[in-house]
């Protein structure tokens, strides 16, 4: 689905069907250096399900526009605009679901319109999400390794499970490339991977991002990976206390979504309910 917003192209992909904004509407929003194709079979089933999916691409990453914009905060009222861009009222009932930065973001945008918030599931997330000061460094002077060093740490197993992305199939090269591709489609206008782990790092809003979803009582889920090493569930504590946010925990690393596609399906069907 393409769409003109604040006189940029953005796009999101609805899941297979076309989008209808009088459905219960689930947003799905990515992390660092990916885009919609990481939530592909989690779209695909809600949008198959009774739902209007919008698996968006932030801007400047895949088929959005850039240029990458600067804060979590910035990023949470974009999302808002899309969905009014995309026809979504304020009386329809929407689910925001993030990974990693992308939890950060819907966080911020439940936040900043909670009237409009029916759930919200943060997924492999953590508060604060600081970066260190060494892979910082790395992503600002040599991307390339500080990717390869990110997809390490993002995986605790080599190859996918037998439903998806397909049998055997290589996950660390399936998210490098991926990265590689974000990264390189940002081309002359900057460095993409640092901006990213610099709005993951800078976020400060969350204390006050929650007090306003509790007052409203918006329903949070953490969904966390038990051998994650880039957000691991310890780090993830102090976010579900500020919550009150139920916590499933799946043995998979950072990147759930392939690593464990059928407990991450289930997770987020009990979450959206």
């Amino acid at each position: 689905m393409k769409l003109n917003l604040q006189g940029r192209p953005a796009y999101a992909y609805t899941g297979g069907k076309r989008f209808d904004a009088t459905l219960p509407v689930v947003v799905f929003i990515h992390g660092a250096l990916h885009d919609h194709s990481v939530w592909t079979l989690l779209a695909r089933y809600f949008a198959h399900h009774g739902r209007g999916v919008l698996a968006v691409d932030l801007p400047g990453h895949g088929r959005s526009a850039g240029p990458a914009l600067d804060d979590v905060e910035a990023l949470g009222d974009w999302i808002n605009a899309l969905l009014d861009t995309a026809g979504v009222t304020a009386d329809r009932a929407v689910s925001l679901v993030g990974h990693s930065m992308g939890s950060l973001i819907a966080l911020e945008a439940a936040a900043r319109r909670p009237a409009r918030i029916a759930r919200l599931a943060m997924v492999g997330t953590a508060w604060p999400m600081k970066v260190s000061d060494a892979l910082l460094a790395t992503s600002r002077e040599r991307p390339r390794a500080a990717m390869a060093m990110v997809n390490a740490f993002s995986h605790a197993t080599t190859a996918g499970k037998p439903s998806y992305p397909g049998p055997g199939a290589w996950l660390h090269g399936g998210n490098l490339a991926l990265m590689e591709r974000m990264q390189d489609g940002y081309g002359e206008r900057g460095n993409l991977f640092e901006h990213d782990f610099l709005v993951c790092d800078r976020y400060q809003g969350a204390p006050q991002a929650a007090a306003t979803l509790t007052a409203a009582g918006v329903r949070t889920e953490l969904i966390l990976g038990a051998k994650d090493a880039m957000t691991p569930p310890k780090a993830a504590k102090q976010l579900a206390e500020l919550l009150g946010a139920r916590v499933q925990t799946l043995p998979a690393g950072h990147s759930l979504m392939t690593e464990a596609p059928e407990g991450m399906l289930n997770a987020l069907k009990a979450a959206l309910g």
